[in-house]
């Protein structure tokens, strides 16, 4: 279960639309002012109150310790999303992992060049423009990871499960 003050912060975001958690992830990209593709805790809290959105500062810091996983006193934009994007329901995680087996060619459980070859380009991915994804393989969790931010933006598990399909030829 979520705790507390994360569920008030995704509350307010959502409050805001569905693009809401993804306007607060464009914000905090703006707010990252050394570049470095994380935020320490002074640019998290001026990234919040940039976006107006209103967390106590013994909220904030409680938040910012959730996010930093490894203690290193910085988050990355992937995990601060990751804990705000709402779960996803069985039957979108399900078309997800269908989507991933079929390009999983070898069944290993992770996407590589030759399963993909003559199939998918991922040179235009956002993902692999960003260096978050190289050429060589993607993973399970990575594909499930993105496919929970595009779900994040998407109201009905019926289009969600449609627009994978069709995308993937499922």
């Amino acid at each position: 279960m979520l705790p507390d003050v994360l569920q008030e912060l995704r509350e307010q975001c959502l409050r805001r639309g569905v693009s809401g958690i993804k306007g607060l992830g464009r914000t905090f990209r703006i707010m990252d002012d050394d570049g470095s593709r994380s935020l320490d805790f002074q640019e998290f809290v001026k990234g919040l109150e940039n976006y107006g959105v209103s967390v106590e500062k013994d909220k904030a810091q409680q938040i910012f310790a959730l996010m930093d996983r490894d203690g290193s006193g910085t988050i990355n934009f992937n995990e601060f999303l990751e804990k705000l994007r709402p779960p996803m329901s069985n039957s979108r995680m399900q078309v997800i992992c269908e989507a991933f087996k079929k390009f999983d060619q070898t069944g290993d459980g992770v996407v590589t060049v030759e399963d993909l070859q003559g199939v998918y380009n991922c040179k235009h991915h956002p993902k692999y423009k960003s260096g978050e994804w190289t050429e060589e393989q993607v993973t399970l969790e990575e594909f499930v990871n993105y496919y929970s931010g595009v779900s994040a933006s998407v109201d009905s598990d019926e289009y969600f499960i449609t627009v994978m399909k069709n995308s993937w030829k499922l």
